[in-house]
Protein backbone atom coordinates (compact mmCIF):
# COMPACT_ATOMS: atom_id res chain seq x y z
CA UNK A 1 0.00 0.00 0.00
CA UNK A 2 1.29 3.43 -0.93
CA UNK A 3 0.13 6.36 1.17
CA UNK A 4 0.69 10.09 1.14
CA UNK A 5 0.98 12.19 4.28
CA UNK A 6 1.34 15.94 4.49
CA UNK A 7 3.20 17.97 7.11
CA UNK A 8 2.98 21.11 4.96
CA UNK A 9 0.41 22.92 2.80
CA UNK A 10 1.47 20.98 -0.30
CA UNK A 11 -0.59 18.05 -1.57
CA UNK A 12 -0.55 15.84 -4.65
CA UNK A 13 -3.60 16.50 -6.80
CA UNK A 14 -4.21 13.00 -8.11
CA UNK A 15 -2.77 10.58 -5.59
CA UNK A 16 -4.14 7.51 -7.41
CA UNK A 17 -2.01 8.28 -10.49
CA UNK A 18 1.12 8.51 -8.34
CA UNK A 19 0.20 5.34 -6.42
CA UNK A 20 -0.19 3.45 -9.69
CA UNK A 21 3.12 4.80 -11.00
CA UNK A 22 5.10 3.81 -7.89
CA UNK A 23 3.46 0.37 -7.95
CA UNK A 24 4.56 -0.06 -11.59
CA UNK A 25 8.09 1.08 -10.71
CA UNK A 26 8.30 -1.59 -8.01
CA UNK A 27 6.87 -4.24 -10.34
CA UNK A 28 9.31 -3.24 -13.11
CA UNK A 29 12.15 -4.11 -10.73
CA UNK A 30 10.71 -7.56 -10.04
CA UNK A 31 9.76 -6.60 -6.50
CA UNK A 32 6.52 -6.69 -4.50
CA UNK A 33 4.79 -3.64 -3.06
CA UNK A 34 4.66 -3.52 0.71
CA UNK A 35 3.88 -0.41 2.74
CA UNK A 36 5.39 2.80 1.43
CA UNK A 37 4.61 6.06 3.17
CA UNK A 38 5.46 9.37 1.58
CA UNK A 39 5.67 12.23 4.03
CA UNK A 40 5.79 15.65 2.36
CA UNK A 41 7.18 18.36 4.62
CA UNK A 42 9.19 21.58 4.75
CA UNK A 43 12.93 22.13 5.29
CA UNK A 44 12.63 22.60 9.05
CA UNK A 45 10.71 19.35 9.53
CA UNK A 46 13.17 17.33 7.45
CA UNK A 47 16.20 19.01 9.04
CA UNK A 48 14.95 17.84 12.43
CA UNK A 49 14.63 14.27 11.09
CA UNK A 50 18.11 14.51 9.59
CA UNK A 51 19.59 15.61 12.93
CA UNK A 52 17.54 13.20 15.04
CA UNK A 53 18.02 10.03 13.01
CA UNK A 54 21.16 10.56 10.91
CA UNK A 55 23.10 13.09 13.02
CA UNK A 56 23.42 15.35 9.93
CA UNK A 57 22.85 19.06 10.50
CA UNK A 58 22.20 19.83 6.82
CA UNK A 59 19.24 20.47 4.58
CA UNK A 60 18.30 17.68 2.20
CA UNK A 61 15.50 16.96 -0.27
CA UNK A 62 14.84 13.37 0.84
CA UNK A 63 15.41 10.98 3.69
CA UNK A 64 14.24 7.43 3.27
CA UNK A 65 13.91 4.77 5.94
CA UNK A 66 14.08 1.31 4.39
CA UNK A 67 11.97 -1.47 5.93
CA UNK A 68 12.28 -3.79 2.92
CA UNK A 69 12.35 -7.50 3.65
CA UNK A 70 13.55 -9.59 0.73
CA UNK A 71 11.53 -8.56 -2.31
CA UNK A 72 8.77 -6.87 -0.27
CA UNK A 73 9.46 -3.14 -0.72
CA UNK A 74 8.52 -1.02 2.30
CA UNK A 75 9.67 2.24 3.84
CA UNK A 76 9.05 5.82 4.83
CA UNK A 77 10.08 8.53 2.35
CA UNK A 78 10.33 12.05 3.77
CA UNK A 79 10.49 14.77 1.09
CA UNK A 80 11.08 18.49 1.63
CA UNK A 81 8.90 20.34 -0.84
CA UNK A 82 11.04 23.46 -0.30
CA UNK A 83 14.17 21.58 -1.41
CA UNK A 84 12.37 20.07 -4.41
CA UNK A 85 11.25 23.54 -5.52
CA UNK A 86 14.77 24.94 -5.10
CA UNK A 87 16.34 21.98 -6.94
CA UNK A 88 13.87 22.35 -9.80
CA UNK A 89 14.83 26.00 -10.13
CA UNK A 90 18.56 25.29 -9.84
CA UNK A 91 18.48 22.49 -12.45
CA UNK A 92 15.96 24.33 -14.66
CA UNK A 93 13.39 21.52 -14.65
CA UNK A 94 9.68 21.54 -13.90
CA UNK A 95 8.74 21.11 -10.24
CA UNK A 96 6.59 18.07 -11.11
CA UNK A 97 9.53 16.36 -12.81
CA UNK A 98 11.85 17.02 -9.89
CA UNK A 99 9.19 15.76 -7.47
CA UNK A 100 8.89 12.52 -9.43
CA UNK A 101 12.67 12.14 -9.46
CA UNK A 102 12.87 12.47 -5.69
CA UNK A 103 9.87 10.22 -5.11
CA UNK A 104 11.29 7.43 -7.24
CA UNK A 105 14.78 7.91 -5.77
CA UNK A 106 13.65 6.60 -2.38
CA UNK A 107 11.95 3.56 -3.90
CA UNK A 108 15.03 2.80 -6.00
CA UNK A 109 17.10 2.71 -2.81
CA UNK A 110 14.64 0.14 -1.44
CA UNK A 111 15.14 -1.87 -4.64
CA UNK A 112 18.87 -2.01 -3.91
CA UNK A 113 20.31 0.92 -5.88
CA UNK A 114 22.97 3.02 -4.19
CA UNK A 115 24.38 6.47 -4.91
CA UNK A 116 27.56 6.81 -2.84
CA UNK A 117 30.11 6.23 -5.63
CA UNK A 118 30.20 8.01 -9.00
CA UNK A 119 29.38 4.75 -10.80
CA UNK A 120 26.43 4.01 -8.49
CA UNK A 121 25.18 7.59 -8.75
CA UNK A 122 25.27 7.43 -12.56
CA UNK A 123 23.22 4.21 -12.50
CA UNK A 124 20.77 5.78 -10.02
CA UNK A 125 20.26 8.79 -12.32
CA UNK A 126 19.69 6.48 -15.30
CA UNK A 127 17.15 4.46 -13.31
CA UNK A 128 15.40 7.64 -12.12
CA UNK A 129 14.95 8.81 -15.70
CA UNK A 130 13.80 5.36 -16.82
CA UNK A 131 11.20 5.19 -14.05
CA UNK A 132 9.98 8.76 -14.60
CA UNK A 133 9.18 7.67 -18.15
CA UNK A 134 6.85 5.01 -16.72
CA UNK A 135 4.69 7.83 -15.33
CA UNK A 136 3.61 8.65 -18.86
CA UNK A 137 2.66 5.12 -19.88
CA UNK A 138 -1.03 4.80 -20.64
CA UNK A 139 -2.91 1.98 -18.93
Amino acid sequence: MISFNYETDFSIENEAVYEDWIARVIESEGKTEGEINYIFCDDEYLLQKNIEFLNHDTLTDIISFDYTMGNLISGDVFISIERVKENASEYNVAFENELKRVMVHGVLHYCGYKDKSEKDEALMRTKEEEKIELFHVEQ
